[in-house]
């Protein structure tokens, strides 16, 4: 199994629903092939602003590759560098 986490701080001056516009966009990322599990939500704790989870898990780091390199991800990906930073956690379990 391969693990992807990415952990998206909103910019500020960002509205509310484009959040969860940028959040409907993340999950269905989750309908491509080679994801096992996928959870995206909206952290709870906004100490340090609004911070959109991504948790996913793919069949392998080929499935992984390919996702990355899919046309759906470069979209999302272009979108939510819009209103985003972002810091990415990936390894194989």
């Amino acid at each position: 199994m391969f693990r992807h986490i990415v952990l998206f701080r909103v910019r500020d001056d960002v509205t509310d629903p484009d959040v969860l516009s940028a959040i409907d966009a993340l999950r269905g990322l989750g309908n491509e092939p080679g994801v096992a599990t996928w959870t995206i939500q909206l952290s709870l704790d906004t100490r340090k602003g609004r911070i959109i989870v991504e948790d996913g898990t793919f069949v392998d780091a080929d499935a992984f590759t390919a996702w990355r390199g899919g046309e759906a991800h470069r979209v999302v990906a272009e979108r939510m560098s819009t209103i985003a930073d972002w810091w990415v956690g990936d390894w194989e379990e």
